[in-house]
């Protein structure tokens, strides 16, 4: 009868058992019970992700500060809303002409040679803006100094590019990684005006400035420093430009609509919860439409949205359209505030899916070695329709009533989903 004898186990190594000359290994180790790892847990295990990821968030913050820090230190030590809004807008306008000039060099000579200098000149605008402020300097010099901060670079479409580099061929990682990014776009334009209305407030004018040049500097520092993740240089690009792509034109077009209605929804809020005697109540509110749009951004990647984006772009702008009937609705229907908020909660729930889509096709669209120009002609195209919509808002609420604008927003998303409806051709732009 054959003899078994076995040697003591570890906590860390199986047990050993001998039958006769057969030796058998019997791994009575507790074996792991957890569930595979989620698609962001997987996206940001990805090597290299964390570092880059976490200095461009710090980056990105301050994107949703400088415009409202600005508004609050020039009104508060001049006196003036509209030399407020005029500065602010110049900086806009600005912004749309060199940012894709300096995009064109991030393609051309790589992101840290060309975005760490570019950031120190922006930073240097913001700190002229606040000294001018600060000493009653003549009202040309602040726009002059605000117009210096157009050379900060699109860090989001940094990110997006950095993405696009890594998983090259995996198109269900980097629908994952659009979203995430479009996530974090939301969470900035939701933190960042907080945080600045907070520091200005409470501590003094310029807080809110100071603030954000740190957070800006720091954070490009620490994602430049990431080098490898950085997509190569292509210092003599042969590919056309992403403007002359065919299908490249009607998404500019479909951002310029889209950033209509971000750029109305924001002035027509602020004008409506002024209108009932609520203003700081805005802030809320728009963070809660913010906070919808991030939620879903999030959701909509980890989901494996079936067909392609061409087919699915019609179908986030048609859901957009419809959801932003509700705020029109609650406004003139009821004015009431705390109803006005729920329905653009779930109204920012088609905003992400929206984004994340239309910024796929432009990654898709856009020619090997001029990614980051594609994506901020995207983003310029969305500060265009951003200057337009709050015009547009602004007029309608002056001229009619804060309810009647919300119809702004509304028809905004309709143009853009005639925009998404036009035939686009499906095949990708040529890579060179």
């Amino acid at each position: 009868m054959p003899q078994s004898t076995s040697t003591g186990p570890s906590p860390q190594s199986p047990l050993l058992i001998v039958t006769g000359d057969a030796l058998v290994a019997a791994d009575f180790r507790p074996r792991s019970r957890d569930r595979p790892p989620g698609p962001y847990r997987q996206l940001l295990s990805t090597p290299g992700a964390r570092g880059f990821t976490s200095g461009n968030l710090i980056a990105r913050i301050p994107m949703g500060m400088f415009s409202v820090s600005a508004v609050v230190m020039i009104a508060g030590t001049r006196g003036s809303y509209a030399l407020a809004g005029a500065v602010t807008a110049t900086g806009l306008a600005a912004t749309a002409l060199v940012a894709p000039w300096i995009a064109r060099l991030v393609d051309r000579h790589g992101q840290a040679r060309v975005a760490v200098p570019a950031t120190l000149l922006a930073a240097l605008g913001s700190l002229a803006l606040v000294l001018c402020v600060r000493y009653g300097a003549p009202a040309w010099t602040l726009f002059a100094a605000y117009a210096a901060t157009a050379t900060t670079p699109n860090t989001g479409g940094m990110a997006r590019a950095r993405w696009a580099h890594l998983l090259k061929g995996d198109s269900d990682a980097l629908h994952t990684a659009n979203s995430f990014e479009q996530a974090t776009d939301e969470l900035c334009f939701m933190l960042g005006p907080v945080l600045a209305a907070f520091l200005c407030t409470t501590l003094f004018p310029e807080a809110g400035t100071l603030v954000g040049v740190v957070l800006l500097v720091s954070g490009m520092l620490l994602f430049a420093a990431q080098r490898s993740t950085e997509p190569p240089a292509r210092p003599r690009p042969t590919a056309k430009a992403p403007f002359r792509v065919p299908g490249v034109p009607p998404l500019l077009a479909v951002c310029l609509a889209t950033g209509g209605v971000f750029g109305a929804m924001e002035v027509v809020t602020i004008a409506f919860a002024d209108a009932q005697g609520h203003r700081a109540a805005a802030g809320v509110i728009l963070a809660l439409q913010a906070a919808g749009s991030c939620a879903a951004g999030l959701l909509y990647g980890a989901l494996k949205p079936a067909g392609p984006p061409e087919r699915r772009l019609p179908w986030c702008v048609a859901a957009m359209t419809a959801l932003l009937t509700l705020p029109l609705l609650a406004a003139s229907l009821t004015g009431s505030l705390p109803l006005l908020a729920l329905t653009l909660l779930i109204a920012g729930m088609a905003t992400a899916p929206t984004m994340v889509t239309t910024m796929t096709l432009v990654q898709h669209r856009s020619p090997q070695g001029r990614l980051n120009e594609g994506m901020t002609l995207a983003v310029t195209g969305l500060l265009g329709g951003i200057a337009c919509g709050s015009a547009t808002g602004g007029w309608v609420v002056e001229h009619a009533s804060p309810a009647a604008a919300y119809g702004i927003p509304l028809t905004a998303a309709a143009a853009a989903l005639l925009l998404a409806l036009l035939p686009m051709p499906r095949r990708r732009a040529a890579r060179a």
